[in-house]
Parts: structure tokens; C-alpha cells; sequence
């Protein structure tokens, strides 16, 4: 028996949450269940997390968290439910299966099997973000080596669990070197320890397009946390509905699981949500706990309700569903289905082994040397000749300014008048006759700015790892 800490949520929630646990229990699933209160009622109660400390005390006890979908209400600073959620349990994978129910709903796409393993922790959804000068906001995009590992690891060895035969790499590493280059790098690294599943690796853009038109071509696919967000959706409703789609959540201690559609208020109460899309992430932690053979009678019940053409309203069409059925009738289908197999779907068959990585190994530190230091300043002039004529009277001895960028295009040396300028300035020292810079200069640097009333707003350290630069060049040099 295990115990799951299980949140009916805003909305549609309580009925679907609801049909799913008694479809799972009625197939013979040893669950103890722990309710805790989450969503819309606790952030209009004043807490801006939308859950309580008794409540992380409760996910973090059972380990594993069954949650539907809740209402985040608009403005006042609510913080995502979700985004928190993933972040403090450490749940770095995100798990989306996208598969075509063909011809029982109603797609584009016939043949398409897919499964998104999404990086669930950093990237651009560290969520730090500034407001530096009037006209310049930022966004950190952070990529970490074990965040990395981690997905990619995660992405073979779900492959390899339900034999399938092919991973696929998808980011925009021909601009982002760094960040996106070290997922690259990593995704290389870890496939060669696989050679018996096929991998692949596409630039974003043509990789999107190329999901969106022939998904078929495509088995495992794993990217950074953004581009996984977006495609994961898309992935779904090329499928067939969002709300057939459910997702695992998964770390090295906790889980969560849970549909990837949203509460939708205006149909809750009325007995008409389908409940498919977490019944699928209910199924999915079923596969978690080491309970594949009921998650497996589960899967091929549902098929077979499908099949039938047993619909809810969102899917149901003239011609090819036989009845459309409320959210409890639905559940009851799938309850009488128990134990029968789907005639033209494809059956599944899961075994009882759960997916377990190796605790990341930080590895020895690289040779490190400050290089250089870029100082971005808040400066509301236009023509770059000037701004580098007051940056030259701020430098001390031993170090020079070597270039001037604005939104990341070089603008001085040899800069275009063409080029528009914000306020927002990237300005390039390094040493002239050495290669390593002292930190002290860097505050000498910083203070004499101070002095000649120049707003260096932010800094960042240049650093050479192993001999090699290890920061971005400005376009156009």
C-alpha cells in the first residue's frame, strides 16, 4: 500500500479528480489517500503560494502528489502553484506522452506516438528577472551541467524502460552557445552511453516545424525547460485534445502528477469535464510506484472505452462517437471496460520496474581565469563614440575598453550609424599586455565610474575554463 498526498484543485478538479480515483481503485490500485487543500480558496485567503506549510509538510512525507488542476487568480502577485511546486521538490523532469487515438478522435497526425521530456527546473523559468534602465528589462537564462545530465539521463532511460527506439535533442545552440551549447554537449555525451537507441538532434525552429508537420518522425524528444513548455501543448493538440494529456513530474525524492490542462472554471459542477487527461497522470504515477500491472489494465480499459466511442463532449463527433457520455458515466465505462483489451488501438503492456537515475557526481573543478570584466551602464545618449570618449576616462592602468554593445550588437569599434541603440550599454574591458585580470582592478574600474557620474548598473566576469573563453562574443565581431 502507498500513500499519496492527493489535491482536488479549482474548477472542473473535484469531478475529474474524483472519476480517476475511482477508475484506479476499482482496477485494484494499493493507494492510501492523504487530501490536502491547494489552489484558488488558500491564495484568496491571503497566502500568495496557494499552499499551506502543512500541506508541503504532508507532499513531502507521502513523496508522491496527485494534483488537478487550480485557478491561480489574476494580479495581486499569486506565484504559480506549479513553477514552486517543481522547483522545491526538485522535479526536474517533466514527462507529456502525446499519442493519436486514430480514428476514435479526431487528428491530422494518425500514427503519432510521441513523448516530450521537458527540463522542469532552471532555464528561463529561474524566474530572475531586472529592470536595469528605462528602456531594458532582463531575464537570466541559467543552464546548469547536472540540470542537464539529469533530463538527458532521465530522457535514454525512459527510452530504454518502454523500448523506445530513438532520442531527439531539440535547442537554439547555433545562437546560444553557451547555454544552449552545453545542453548539446551534454545530450552527446550521455548518448554515446546508449548505443543501441538512435539519437538525433535538431535546431529548435526547424525541430518545432518538423513536430508540427510530421510528428511521426519523432519517438523521445528532450529539450530545456522553455521550448519543452511550448511544444509539449502543441505536441498534445496535434495529438487529438489537451485534454487527453497527462504528465509526470519527477525528482530524485518526490513526484507529482497531474492533467497539463487548466481548471476550467466555467465547466465545473455540471458533470461534462472529461477526466482522461489525469486519469493519464494518475496512471503514470501508477507506473512510479512499481504498480504497472493495474496501470496497464487501466490503459487498455480507457482504449477500449475510446474505442467504443464512449465520449465526453470535448471529443465526441457525429459519426464516429456512439455517446456522449458526463464525466461519472465516462469513469463508469472505463470501470466496465476493466480487464478488456481495445481491437484496432494499440494495447499496452508496462513491467513493474521504475525509472531510477544516478545521484549527479560533481566532477573536479575546471582551471578557471578572470579575463575580462563586461560593465553594463544606463546611459541615455546615442552615438557610441561618446559614450566610449567618458568610459576611457574611468579606466585604470592595465586595462582597456575593447568594445561596446547595445542588445548585444557590436556598436563600437567600427559600429553602423544605422544600428538602434536602447539605453541599456554592454561595455568590454580586458587587459592590455596580460591575460588575467585582479578583481581589485574591477572595483578600481567601479569606482572610478562612480566619480565620473557613470551608472554601471550591473557586471559581469569574463572567464577562460580550461583555456577556452567561456562567455559570448558581441554580434558583428
Amino acid at each position: 500500500m502507498t500513500k499519496i498526498t492527493v489535491a482536488k484543485g479549482d474548477g472542473i478538479g473535484p469531478e475529474i479528480m474524483d472519476a480517476a480515483l475511482r477508475i484506479i481503485q476499482a482496477a485494484g490500485a494499493k493507494i492510501e489517500v492523504e487530501e490536502i487543500e491547494v489552489g484558488e480558496k488558500v491564495y484568496l485567503s491571503g497566502n500568495a503560494a496557494g499552499i499551506s506549510k502543512e500541506s508541503w509538510d504532508v507532499i513531502r512525507r507521502n513523496k508522491i502528489f496527485l494534483k488537478a488542476p487550480i485557478t491561480t487568480p489574476q494580479g495581486g502577485g499569486y506565484k504559480s502553484l506549479n513553477v514552486t511546486t517543481r522547483k522545491f521538490l526538485g522535479l526536474y523532469s517533466n514527462v507529456r506522452p502525446c499519442l493519436s487515438l486514430h480514428p476514435f478522435v479526431q487528428t491530422k497526425h494518425p500514427i503519432m506516438d510521441v513523448v516530450i521530456v521537458r527540463e522542469n527546473e532552471e532555464d528561463l523559468y529561474a524566474g530572475i528577472e531586472h529592470q536595469q534602465t528605462d528602456e531594458v528589462v532582463q531575464c537570466l537564462k541559467l543552464i546548469s551541467r547536472p540540470g542537464c545530465e539529469k533530463i538527458v539521463r532521465y530522457a535514454f532511460e525512459y527510452a530504454k524502460q518502454y523500448d523506445r527506439k530513438k532520442v531527439t535533442c531539440f535547442t537554439k545552440d547555433n545562437i546560444m552557445k553557451q547555454t544552449d551549447g552545453l545542453f548539446h554537449k551534454v545530450f552527446d555525451e550521455i548518448a554515446a552511453e546508449y548505443p543501441e537507441i538512435e539519437n538525433e538532434h535538431w535546431i529548435i525552429d526547424i525541430g518545432a516545424a518538423k513536430l508540427a508537420d510530421t510528428p511521426e518522425t519523432f519517438d523521445v524528444i528532450v529539450m530545456p525547460n522553455l521550448y519543452g513548455d511550448v511544444l509539449s501543448d502543441v505536441a498534445a493538440q496535434i495529438a487529438g485534445s489537451v485534454g487527453l494529456a497527462g504528465s509526470a513530474n519527477i525528482g530524485e525524492e518526490c513526484a507529482m502528477f497531474e492533467a497539463i490542462h487548466g481548471s476550467a472554471p466555467r465547466r465545473a459542477g455540471q458533470n461534462m469535464a472529461n477526466p482522461s487527461g489525469l486519469l493519464q497522470g494518475a496512471l503514470m504515477m501508477l507506473n512510479h510506484i512499481r504498480q504497472g500491472e493495474v496501470a496497464e489494465k487501466v490503459q487498455n480499459a480507457w482504449l477500449k472505452t475510446i474505442e467504443d466511442g464512449i465520449h465526453t463532449y470535448d471529443i465526441f463527433t457525429d459519426g464516429v462517437s456512439t455517446q456522449k457520455v458526463g464525466t461519472k458515466e465516462f469513469a463508469d465505462a472505463v470501470i466496465a471496460n476493466l480487464g478488456q483489451k481495445p481491437n484496432v488501438l494499440k494495447s499496452v503492456k508496462y513491467n513493474q520496474s521504475a525509472i531510477r537515475i544516478p545521484k549527479y557526481q560533481r566532477k573536479a573543478p575546471a582551471k578557471k581565469e578572470l579575463v575580462g570584466v563586461d560593465v553594463f551602464v544606463h546611459w541615455q545618449g546615442s552615438n557610441p563614440d561618446e559614450l566610449a570618449a567618458k568610459l576611457n576616462g574611468m579606466v585604470v592602468p592595465g586595462i582597456e575598453l575593447t568594445m561596446i554593445t547595445n542588445r548585444g550588437i557590436k556598436v563600437w569599434p567600427e559600429g553602423f550609424s544605422e544600428t538602434f541603440c536602447t539605453d541599456h550599454w554592454r561595455c568590454r574591458f580586458k587587459p592590455n599586455g596580460q591575460k588575467v585580470l585582479e578583481k581589485e582592478a574591477i572595483i578600481r574600474l567601479l569606482s572610478n565610474a562612480l566619480s565620473n557620474e557613470i551608472d554601471a548598473v550591473k557586471t559581469e566576469n569574463l572567464y577562460m575554463f580550461e583555456g577556452v573563453d567561456a562567455y559570448s562574443l558581441g554580434q558583428g565581431q
